[in-house]
């Protein structure tokens, strides 16, 4: 069952170039972290984000955190490449760091 879950995070995050594992959904983000996470996507003008609402699926929530040996939801992916959570997007948003790893 892991295996499967961990081939689909898999193509999720590599046939999508902008991937957000939040809670919630980009309307109606669930946790001021998700909110946040998006907001700053938003921010950044990215129109394409592929979002998978980890409470609507307790093994791709679960699977998530295993994928990047990460703790925390959100977790953002852009190219196939875990960026970090909220806090990180944060900084790199900041720094401007984000926009050019989306190259906008």
């Amino acid at each position: 069952m892991t295996q499967d879950i961990q081939q689909l995070i898999k193509e999720q995050v590599t046939t999508h170039p902008v991937v957000l594992y939040m809670k919630g959904n980009p309307q109606f983000p669930q946790c001021g972290f998700s909110a946040n996470a998006m907001g700053i996507l938003n921010a950044l003008g990215v129109k394409d984000v592929f979002t998978v609402d980890v409470l609507q699926n307790p093994d791709i929530r679960q699977g998530i955190k295993e994928y990047a040996n990460w703790p925390t939801i959100p977790q953002l992916y852009i190219k196939g490449e875990f960026v970090g959570g909220s806090d990180i997007m944060t900084e790199m948003y900041q720094s401007g760091e984000l926009k050019k790893m989306l190259g906008s």
